[in-house]
């Protein structure tokens, strides 16, 4: 099986998506717009949900949609203002999160490119 076939593996499986989400949370937690966008006291929960969903995302266990259903992100996100600001933030807390795994640039630049397309399709208030 190539990378292509097996994105999940190729990048280190699920500690390395656990680690992008923490350094991704420890961001949003110091975060004025994106932290009361996340209405649970403790981010735990929220971070496990978003590392499933990485995980299904790129071809790891299935486990967020036996759990949650269909991922359905623009629902889900729709009670919350995301504008260009909100975006913004999320994609620099991304950004340090990959940062922290330093992936090979080709696997990076997929999954950047990934999380800079999501991020726009969330936007859901005008600035």
């Amino acid at each position: 099986m190539s990378d292509e076939d097996n994105f999940y593996e190729a990048i280190g499986g699920r500690a390395t998506i656990e680690r992008i989400v923490k350094v991704f949370y420890a961001g949003v937690a110091e975060d004025e717009v994106l932290r009361p966008m996340y209405p649970e006291e403790d981010l735990g929960p929220a971070a496990e949900r978003f590392t499933m969903f990485l995980e299904q995302y790129w071809g790891g266990p299935t486990t967020y949609s036996e759990q949650r259903g269909h991922p359905r992100l623009r629902m889900r996100h729709a009670p919350f203002a995301v504008n260009s600001e909100a975006r913004d933030r999320w994609l620099r807390h991304f950004r340090e999160g990959l940062d922290a795994v330093d992936l090979d640039p080709e696997h990076d630049a997929r999954f950047w490119g990934y999380a800079q397309h999501a991020a726009q399709f969330m936007i859901n208030t005008p600035d």
